[in-house]
């Protein structure tokens, strides 16, 4: 095979022992298999191991410095950039091959079939809290993530066009999924927020209206009934907590150093 027509399917895990296997069972097309583990302390490593050899251990505080990392260690021009809880389907493998015998480098955006249990949920996907499709397959140096903790910024080269095939994507089991991933997602934002001078309240609270009519209405999330509404309220709250535990990030850190500055005060003479 000619390396330009290399394909490595590259995942990045952290303690996914319960979802990874399925994921790179469906990379089995792909020339090569990378697997990036973050601090991984349950049986991942060892289901990785039956599949490839090409895995790299660290820890990351950064999503975008761990992506960019397994993005590095992959040998093959075309990459497909996978999560655990994502598999490519048959037909949708077969037509990334042959954008990859093409020799056409370049991001190509694919789109996922999103499931809340067992139940596809098309619409009302929100960039801040799920995603309706991705630029997952590229060629080295026409993607590179930002350095955020979550949902990290992209630096994208030579868009070519939208697959037709889809990836299976098991987003959440129930409701307690949900608000767990909600709790992660703003706690991470946060972090990235408190490093910054934080916007206006009202600022806050009108993005999040917008990305609650943009999730209802833009998104068509209506489509799906009550799902829809609940999503949108969902990528509403992400905005909102991000800010409050920001906020109170912010506020803690002041507190500190003011305590440090009057510690030194008193001692002196």
């Amino acid at each position: 095979m000619e390396h330009s027509n290399m394909l490595t399917g590259l995942i990045v895990a952290h303690n996914e022992e319960e979802m990874i296997e399925d994921a790179l069972k469906s990379l089995s097309f792909c020339d090569e298999i990378v697997v990036v583990l973050d601090k991984c302390t349950d049986g991942t490593q060892k289901i990785v191991e039956q599949y490839t050899s090409n895995v790299l251990e660290g820890s990351w505080d950064i999503e975008g410095a761990r992506r960019n990392s397994g993005i590095e260690k992959c040998a093959g021009p075309f990459i497909l950039e996978l999560d655990a809880d994502e598999r490519v389907l048959p037909e949708t493998a077969e037509e990334i091959r042959q954008v990859v015998n093409s020799g056409v480098g370049g991001c190509y955006k694919i789109r996922f079939d999103n499931y809340v249990g067992r139940r596809l949920v098309r619409y009302g996907w929100a960039g801040s809290f799920g995603k309706s499709a991705a630029c997952c397959l590229f060629t080295k140096g026409s993607k590179i993530w930002g350095l955020q903790r979550i949902h990290p910024n992209l630096e994208m080269k030579d868009y070519r066009h939208e697959l037709k095939g889809h990836i299976t994507h098991l987003v959440d089991r129930d409701l307690n999924d949900m608000i767990r991933r909600l709790m992660w997602y703003s706690d991470m934002r946060a972090l990235d927020m408190a490093q910054k001078p934080l916007p206006r309240f009202r600022t806050v609270l009108r993005r999040s209206c917008h990305r609650f009519i943009k999730a209802l209405w833009g998104r068509k999330g209506y489509k799906e009934g009550k799902m829809g509404v609940l999503l949108a309220v969902m990528t509403a709250l992400f905005q909102l907590f991000s800010y409050y535990k920001a906020l109170f990030i912010q506020e803690e850190q002041a507190a500190e150093t003011q305590h440090a500055s009057n510690g030194e005060i008193s001692r002196k003479p």
